[in-house]
């Protein structure tokens, strides 16, 4: 599993893929009317996704009073239990597109706003001081 596949289940729950392949489900069997194909169609309705608080849900975690997650990428992984090492944050720059990933103050600055960018762009409430 990817790192930032790690991340989004610690925040959205682990059965957030089938929570998102169950978005749509047919809804009641076909009404017959030979002469129309598309009033056979089954109807298709979208289910409400949840979202997910991302800094209410990570200020609940134990541990959070004690990191520096809004701003720190090593922080953040820390309170997901997700290893925080260099050889870990240089994969998620590499999975988010950044293939000339450091480790410098500013590599990990920017780490954090695309993960965070990310959290918001899967359905995840993301205050926009801590996005880009």
């Amino acid at each position: 599993m990817s790192i930032f596949g790690k991340i989004k289940d610690a925040i959205f729950g682990k059965d957030a893929k089938a929570q998102e392949a169950q978005k749509t489900a047919p809804s009641g069997a076909p009404k017959a009317n030979p002469g129309n194909a598309w009033a056979n169609a089954p109807v298709v309705e979208k289910k409400a996704t949840p979202v997910v608080d991302v800094e209410n849900h990570l200020d609940s975690m134990p541990g959070a009073d004690r990191l520096n997650w809004r701003t720190s990428i090593v922080d953040l992984m820390k309170l997901l239990n997700i290893d925080s090492d260099y050889e870990s944050r240089k994969a998620l720059a590499q999975e988010l597109g950044r293939e000339d990933y450091s480790g410098s103050a500013e590599d990990n600055m920017w780490l954090h706003k695309r993960v965070m960018n990310e959290l918001a762009a899967n359905g995840g409430k993301v205050p926009t001081n801590l996005r880009d």
